[in-house]
């Protein structure tokens, strides 16, 4: 019996992890291929405040704290999230060094105007078919340690999913491909989520220990993608108003993840 409940505990949490993927990876896609073919751009602002929000509270407030609760002391998790944060750094590079010469670089829209023939959109699918694959392993790892700090970390990533595949999305289409074209190329990029959280559900069930490890390199994830690749954007618009709008917005993505632990369950 002992046996028995220990597989169908296996195969619950596998189930779970796989259906938050999917369902989360195809939700991120198609509200971002709604907003981004809606052609409203004024929106996008208003989802990467939120985003930057969400992403630094469920780092800051939820899996990092949870990484050292699991035995993982602070020495270990803050060399993880260094290790993390250079790790993503040197990532980032990599994809960015084959398109990025003279000081003009494809990927942040500096390469002028007009049709780039393909070698930015290249670039973003590169790019982010191996984020998705990180962030299913972090998914995966954070339900191995705990069912609310999964689907915290699972709600972080699809909102800063939203408004990266919106922008996805407009290179693409920048780049030459047409809307069916850049949706198909989007939805094989989500594949990538559930081979990352399938990888990382079976490795991690063999070395448990490493937990926290990964719990500190899903916290840099999320916290180099919000100040890194997010929160530079913001200062485009240095007005006022926008910026208490952006601090606004900010603010309730910090509180939907508080809001969302708190209706989850108390403590750890």
């Amino acid at each position: 019996m002992a046996g028995f409940s220990g597989a169908a505990v296996f195969m619950s949490t596998l189930a779970v992890i796989l259906v938050v993927t999917v369902a989360g990876s195809l939700l991120s896609l198609l509200l971002a291929a709604v907003l981004a073919l809606s052609a409203r751009p004024h929106w996008v602002p208003v989802l990467v405040s939120y985003a930057i929000g969400a992403l630094l509270g469920a780092s800051l407030l939820e899996v990092l704290p949870e990484a050292v609760e699991m035995g993982g002391d602070i020495d270990t998790v803050a060399g993880a999230l260094l290790a993390g944060i250079l790790m993503f750094f040197l990532l980032e590079k990599l994809v960015l060094w084959r398109h990025c010469h003279d000081d003009v670089c494809e990927a942040h829209g500096d390469a002028g105007h007009g049709h780039d023939h393909g070698r930015s959109a290249l670039m973003i699918t590169v790019g982010d078919t191996f984020h998705n694959f990180v962030d299913g392993i972090i998914i995966a790892g954070a339900f191995l340690a705990d069912f609310r700090l999964g689907t915290i970390t699972a709600l972080a990533i699809i909102a800063h999913e939203i408004p990266q595949e919106i922008g996805d999305f407009m290179i693409l289409l920048h780049s030459g491909y047409s809307r069916a074209k850049a949706l198909a190329v989007n939805l094989l990029t989500g594949v990538a989520t559930v081979a990352g959280a399938l990888i990382g559900y079976f490795a991690l069930s063999q070395v448990e220990g490493w937990t926290p490890v990964l719990l500190g390199l899903a916290g840099a994830s999320m916290l180099y993608v919000a100040m890194s690749d997010l929160i530079p954007g913001l200062h485009k618009r240095a007005e006022l108003a926008a910026t208490l709008q952006q601090l606004v917005l900010i603010g309730v993505g910090i509180g939907s993840i508080a809001l969302v632990a708190h209706l989850i369950g108390h403590g750890h």
